[in-house]
């Protein structure tokens, strides 16, 4: 059905898509139904014609009606303008307040013949104004005064280019890829924690010369059970999650009395006596023991400094960090799912939440104190990275949203779409479209802020890191947006201001001395990877996934890969290249009945693709026919450092021979995700003390280290 002028220019104006091409490059009209809802969930209502002509008066309108834009966001050493609405005829003067606490007055004047406009029986005029080329980096404010009418808004110079940080130099490097609670070393409780990410980058450092750790995302869930076991479905984004904590290594525990240190002890001991904990990773019992011994400790008074310190990091968290544990705190009494909690606390700034707070103050604490010693683990993991000789150190990972029921969405709710799921359209790999649940933020919405909420997420995550991978980049340019109750293939995309994300996201990275990694794998327009490039952050390249432009299916040759990108053999998305090799992930979709076609047609299809990588490496000399695995692993990594790629990421499972994927796709319960330990190539669990004697793991490391002399 053809859609109504006045939806479709309604759609444009909100970055909504009413047309796409899908993954097989066929033209599609969205459905009228999708465009109405999507605008009602940004707060426009378009359910008849008559209603959305009033909806486009209004947004045409609405600009007048302010004196300055809600936000500006461009890059250093270019000119960009900006407009300011005034009385018809009136003077008006704009300037620039540094962060620095400068000044920059009296911004040039630039020619604006756009005529004035009535607003509510008064003439407004509009005039244009020169954002100079020369402003420093930084988070600005332009204000503008008129007679007795006043503005600001924020403005915001982000770098034109990221790049690698000083310390890296000009060379090439590589690092380890894990899931880090899958590492466990044999003090930790039942899941890898800080302190093993700690040894593991100085081991990889001290003995490989590796420049990074890439870990999974840390972000935190759940306070209570049952705890959600992927990390990339969390509860907020920008905190972490407190069963990474090291106990041992809390100040408060060390200067404990033995009787309060023992305590803490029994709770271990009960921890490893009751089993469950070996062959799978088991958040719930992990949690519920840590969460009785942190609650022992807390109960250790802290000195005057830590008191300090303590109170320091909570100022600089500020309102989103007290939201968070008042959220936890109201987790722990109503339950998780904040949408079925009494309707005053419904909302971070209601009275009855104020109230909650104030009588529940110690609980709130409590959960305000473990993000305090996160923040200085997190802290000593990187430097004892960079001490050991990194150049990079930990790098962490942005997941693309958070869940509906959780702390970023009760916290965070007025910049939330309503009646909005996140996924993705179609394509190859999934035809039936994909919806991961998850809400999308408002662009209109996150203007108004000025973009705080994304500010704070990645300032606070690259406080203590060397670089950040983003999850499906793409997703700081467009997202597919599902309505409620519909398939995931009545969606269609909302566009964001890539230009402020990005540049934000690049802005923080920069203050942090940190890389930017983009995961932009899957459907992404090519312009988003060139524009990528041209801001100096890196894309993500995939061994298995890279083959000739030209349509033959032969593997992509070394000197044609990217230079600009993290290139690596496989991904957490992938099973690890032992158990690829070997089709171990086709038998086990076909036990978990997941196949469209016979076992032995999927293992047919999936040989042909991995035997054009093997022919590939023994045309380039890398492998012999009839190599055994491990041989073949190695060789595989070995044709990575032919490539122009900047970094290089093995595996952790590469290293060790694990053959089990993290995640299956398609299954909830019916597989293990995200809860399986590091195991040997005979599936048993292995420790972190293993990896560092383990010889498999120095052998394929050193193919790499040498690779890149």
């Amino acid at each position: 059905m053809e859609l109504d002028p006045a939806l479709r220019q309604l759609a444009d104006a909100h970055s909504i898509a009413t047309e796409y091409w899908d993954w097989q490059g066929a033209h599609v009209v969205v459905a009228r139904k999708t465009i109405v809802d999507v605008l009602a969930a940004v707060g426009v209502d378009a359910s008849t014609p008559e209603s959305a002509d009033r909806a486009l008066d209004e947004h045409q309108r609405q600009p007048w009606t302010r004196m300055l834009p809600s936000f500006l966001a461009t890059m250093d050493g270019r000119t960009a303008h900006v407009w300011a609405h005034v009385p018809h005829g009136e003077p008006v003067q704009v300037w620039i307040e540094l962060e620095d606490g400068g000044v920059r007055e009296h911004l040039r004047q630039l020619e604006n013949w756009t005529p004035p406009r009535e607003i509510d029986g008064k003439l407004v005029g509009e005039a244009s104004f020169e954002i100079p080329a020369d402003l420093p980096l930084g988070y600005h404010t332009l204000r503008a005064r008129s007679r007795d009418l006043e503005a600001s808004m924020p403005l915001v110079i982000t770098p034109s280019w990221l790049g690698f940080p000083e310390r890296m130099g000009s060379r090439r490097g590589w690092g380890l890829a894990t899931q880090l609670y899958s590492v466990r070393s044999q003090q930790s409780w039942g899941i890898g924690d800080l302190t093993d990410l700690t040894d593991l980058a100085v081991w990889s450092a001290a003995q490989h010369r590796s420049d990074f750790v890439l870990i999974n995302p840390l972000h935190a869930a759940e306070p209570v059970a049952p705890m959600e076991p992927s990390p990339y479905l969390p509860t907020t984004r920008r905190f972490t999650n407190p069963i990474y904590l090291r106990i041992e290594r809390i100040a408060e525990y060390a200067e404990a009395k033995a009787g309060r240190r023992a305590r803490v002890q029994a709770v271990l001991e009960q921890l490893r006596k009751s089993g469950g904990i070996k062959k799978r990773i088991n958040r719930d019992a992990v949690w519920a023991a840590k969460r009785r011994a942190l609650g022992i400790v807390f109960e250790q008074r802290r000195s005057a400094g830590r008191e300090q310190a303590f109170r320091a990091y909570c100022a600089r968290q500020g309102g989103g960090l007290e939201n968070y544990a008042t959220w936890c705190a109201l987790a722990e009494t109503h339950g998780t799912d904040w949408t079925t909690w009494p309707d005053g606390l419904r909302h971070p700034a209601a009275p009855d939440v104020a109230a909650f707070r104030a009588e529940h103050q110690e609980q709130v604490n409590f959960h305000r104190w473990m993000q305090w010693l996160l923040d200085e683990q997190l802290r000593d993991a990187q430097a004892a990275a960079l001490d050991a000789g990194m150049g990079l150190g930990v790098m962490h990972d942005l997941a693309v949203g958070v869940h509906p029921q959780g702390a970023d969405a009760w916290g965070l709710q007025d910049i939330y779409a309503n009646g909005i799921t996140v996924g993705a359209p179609p394509d190859a790999y999934n035809q039936n479209g994909q919806n991961w649940t998850q809400p999308p933020w408002r662009p209109d919405q996150l203007a108004e802020t000025g973009y705080a909420p994304f500010r704070e997420l990645v300032s606070t995550i690259l406080r203590h890191a060397g670089g950040i991978r983003v999850d499906h980049i793409i997703g700081l340019f467009r997202l597919w947006w599902i309505p409620a109750g519909a398939a995931p293939t009545e969606g269609t995309y909302v566009r964001y201001d890539h230009e402020a994300l990005i540049g934000i996201l690049a802005l923080e990275a920069h203050r942090a001395g940190a890389l930017v990694v983009g995961e932009d794998l899957g459907t992404v327009e090519p312009w988003v990877r060139e524009y990528l490039k041209a801001r100096g952050i890196l894309g993500t390249s995939i061994l298995w996934f890279e083959f000739e432009h030209d349509g033959s299916g032969a593997p992509l040759r070394p000197e044609w890969w990217r230079e600009y990108c993290l290139a690596s053999v496989t991904t957490h998305d992938l099973p690890p290249t032992a158990g690829y090799l070997t089709g171990d992930h086709v038998r086990l979709r076909e036990e978990l009945g997941l196949l469209t076609r016979t076992l032995a047609e999927e293992l047919a299809v999936d040989e042909s693709e991995r035997q054009a990588w093997l022919d590939n490496l023994v045309a380039h000399g890398l492998l012999s026919e009839g190599a055994d695995l491990e041989t073949t692993v190695q060789a595989l990594h070995s044709y990575l450092t032919r490539t122009p790629s900047r970094l290089l990421s093995v595996a952790l499972t590469d290293a060790v021979g694990d053959r089990r994927t993290q995640n299956q796709p398609g299954t909830v319960d019916e597989y293990p995700n995200w809860r399986v330990p590091l195991t040997d190539p005979d599936s048993e669990p292995m420790s972190l003390e293993d990896v560092f004697t383990s010889a498999r793991a120095a052998a394929l490391l050193t193919v790499v280290e040498q690779g890149l002399r």
